[in-house]
């Protein structure tokens, strides 16, 4: 993993609650939620590409959620917090908490959800603009 000193500063408190602590940001609120545009996701603290538009589907849970993460972006653990058995996913080059995957997605592609938090999320369109979960 990185050294991220320096991405940490430019964290909102908020992002610093998700993506250090393993916070999860309120369902429903997240700036990519609803975000449809074709592009690619990056991971908030370090820019690791993440997961592409072509995988994203709305799950009705409350966060963007994506069939598939590009190969080798992210690392997923078992996480027994909070009296539950789940598998926490992280950036795999910085380390940070993104969200949970969970084995109810589309049947037709993966079967995965990755339900990622927006405040962990940084997005670029096609054209190269950005926009901050």
């Amino acid at each position: 993993m990185v050294d991220m000193s320096s991405s940490y500063n430019s964290l909102s408190d908020e992002q610093k609650r998700v993506l250090l602590d393993a916070g999860t940001e309120a369902p429903f609120t997240g700036a990519l939620l609803n975000e449809k545009t074709d592009g690619s996701y990056t991971c908030a603290q370090c820019d690791n590409t993440l997961f592409s538009s072509d995988t994203k589907f709305d799950s009705h849970c409350g966060w963007p959620s994506f069939d598939q993460a590009i190969e080798g972006s992210v690392i997923e653990r078992e996480d027994s917090s909070h009296g539950m058995n789940r598998v926490e996913v992280l950036c795999a080059n910085c380390g940070g908490h993104l969200g949970h995957v969970f084995p109810d997605g589309p049947q037709d592609t993966t079967g995965m959800r990755y339900c990622i938090n927006s405040l962990s999320l940084n997005f670029t369109d096609k054209d190269g603009n950005k926009k901050s979960g």
